[in-house]
């Protein structure tokens, strides 16, 4: 009808408040989960010249990727290839994300240059304004500036409509609509979101310049922005879905975003850079991500996170989104 508004569907994956396991604080966790002050205090260190490594080896396994599918010339190694860069779109993403939360390095100044021009331009992102709307997630998962609502809503649902949009994310539906709605900001009556555009688009020049001066031209294109507009829209999808589907707004971060069991290959392909412990993020967004395994398991120890609310695989998690057990 004319006039109705837009109402998603919230909670249909939360537990029920008297489910939530009993904690029991000690000298690393309080009662809410938050970590002790004296323990805070040593996870939110940031380890800067660890984290620089940890942006040279993206570049480098990017370019390694490339470089080796380029040498051995096989339509199954590009195809390999084609995949794995959707995972280093995923690595650009999550370090970004870091960056956003000021946590890659110390010095302000240098964690918003890498983050801007090392890592979300080359992916189309602006960090600054990724940091805007991010923290209004982070200030209340599922409130009325969420920005994000749409990838986390009306969970559970039936297998074909989840199949529907994973072949919309797969086949570049997705990424072309996001990309075409973003470039739409050169017509923006904001100055900054257009300087912002041109400034992606001349890092993304760069990236067409050096795949043309190597000799391999089409790189870029099929290499580069392909994957983008494919296989890493079908990781965020999945990877967004196993942080906050089907739950809603809560006081208790148990209730609004999940824990799930991190294994090799999804902290390999889906949730690098340890962004899977995404409960201990939500808890406590100040610490680095390389603390948050460590934090993790001292919210397993006193009760906060427990077998019974913690998902034993993404698999298992993206069953439930379906109504399967």
């Amino acid at each position: 009808m004319a006039g109705d508004t837009y109402s998603p569907r919230l909670g249909g994956l939360a537990l029920a408040p008297d489910r939530l396991p009993i904690v029991h604080p000690d000298g690393f966790v309080q009662a809410d989960g938050r970590p002790t002050p004296s323990y805070r205090e040593k996870l939110r260190r940031i380890p800067n010249v660890r984290n620089a490594i940890s942006v040279a080896s993206v570049y480098v396994q990017t370019i390694g990727i490339i470089a080796l599918a380029s040498w051995m010339s096989s339509p199954f190694v590009w195809v390999i290839a084609f995949i794995l860069m959707g995972r280093a779109h995923a690595q650009f993403a999550s370090l970004m994300h870091e960056s956003a939360h000021r946590l890659l390095f110390s010095h302000k100044k240098l964690n918003d240059l890498v983050g801007n021009w090392l890592l979300g331009y080359p992916t189309m992102t602006s960090t600054p304004a990724y940091r805007r709307v991010h923290m209004a997630h982070h200030r209340e998962e599922f409130g009325p500036e969420e920005p994000d609502i749409a990838l986390y809503a009306n969970y559970p649902i039936s297998q074909s409509s989840m199949r529907r949009k994973l072949f919309r994310d797969a086949t570049g539906q997705t990424g072309i609509r996001l990309l075409t709605d973003q470039l739409r900001g050169f017509r923006s009556s904001n100055e900054r979101v257009r300087k912002t555009l041109w400034k992606m688009t001349a890092v993304q020049v760069v990236l067409l310049g050096i795949s043309i001066a190597a000799g391999y031209p089409l790189v870029y294109p099929l290499m580069w922005v392909l994957p983008y507009l494919t296989v890493w829209r079908v990781i965020n999808r999945l990877r967004s879905i196993a942080e906050h589907g089907g739950l809603r707004a809560d006081s208790d971060r148990r209730i609004t975003t999940h824990s799930v069991h991190q294994n090799v290959f999804a902290r390999f392909f889906l949730v690098p850079f340890n962004i899977g412990w995404h409960l201990a993020h939500h808890v406590d967004a100040g610490i680095p991500f390389r603390n948050l395994p460590a934090y993790h398991r001292h919210l397993q120890k006193s009760g906060y996170v427990t077998e019974a609310i913690e998902y034993s695989s993404y698999r298992s998690l993206w069953r439930a989104c379906t109504g399967r057990s």
